[in-house]
């Protein structure tokens, strides 16, 4: 791994997670988690201060870059619940079946290079009561948006460390075995279109 994408680019994605629209949204969907949890891409711990520490109990969060635990240090410092990292892959996770009551994506299957294969981990390890918490940006509905997806995909995936604009984010999870109509969509304000269509909601495995 270089330094750019060893020191550079976790802090400028640091940076862009941040943004005030995407706040908003991770305060939508995070404070609904529960029990154990896992988060996928757990980054420089944005979602940290939405948990409710009266539901959950501990937290595993997983990611490639061991830079961006190391930017999450004082948010995990000040999170009232254990916090524990993995440096790893989400696509094969070294956890133990049914044995989390939450997972949580949130802005992450958009660079994950096997979203489904990661989604199928998260299944593997949900208890069998267990819920999948996700927002996520992707593919647009409008013919016109998409298109721009399209054609800025190859060079945005170069600059942004991986990341995909134009992912079906309901098709992956149904592709995964989940399932659920909690579901909801919007252009994120202040934000450009092909970049800026968030889904997000709770869905659960089918067994």
């Amino acid at each position: 791994m270089g330094f750019y994408s060893r020191e550079l680019l976790p802090r400028w994605i640091t940076c862009a997670c941040g943004a005030e629209p995407m706040a908003k949204q991770r305060a939508k969907i995070v404070p609904r988690a529960r029990g154990r949890v896992l988060e996928m891409g757990l980054g420089a711990g944005h979602n940290l201060p939405y948990y409710d520490a009266n539901q959950v109990t501990s937290l595993v969060g997983i990611d490639p870059c061991e830079t961006s635990w190391k930017l999450a240090a004082k948010r995990v410092a000040a999170t009232p619940f254990d916090v524990r990292f993995i440096a790893g892959s989400a696509e094969d996770l070294p956890i133990e079946d049914a044995s989390m009551d939450t997972v949580a994506f949130t802005y992450t299957l958009c660079t994950i290079p096997d979203p489904v294969a990661a989604l199928r981990e998260a299944h593997r390890v949900l208890r069998p009561d267990g819920q999948l918490l996700f927002c996520e940006h992707g593919r647009a509905p409008d013919a016109s948006v998409r298109r721009w997806q399209d054609r800025l995909n190859p060079l945005w995936r170069r600059i942004a460390g991986g990341c995909n604009l134009n992912r079906d984010i309901v098709e992956i999870l149904l592709e995964s075995g989940f399932r659920g109509d909690d579901i909801e969509h919007l252009y994120l304000p202040k934000t450009p279109r092909f970049a800026g269509f968030n889904t997000w909601g709770c869905v659960f495995p089918a067994r």
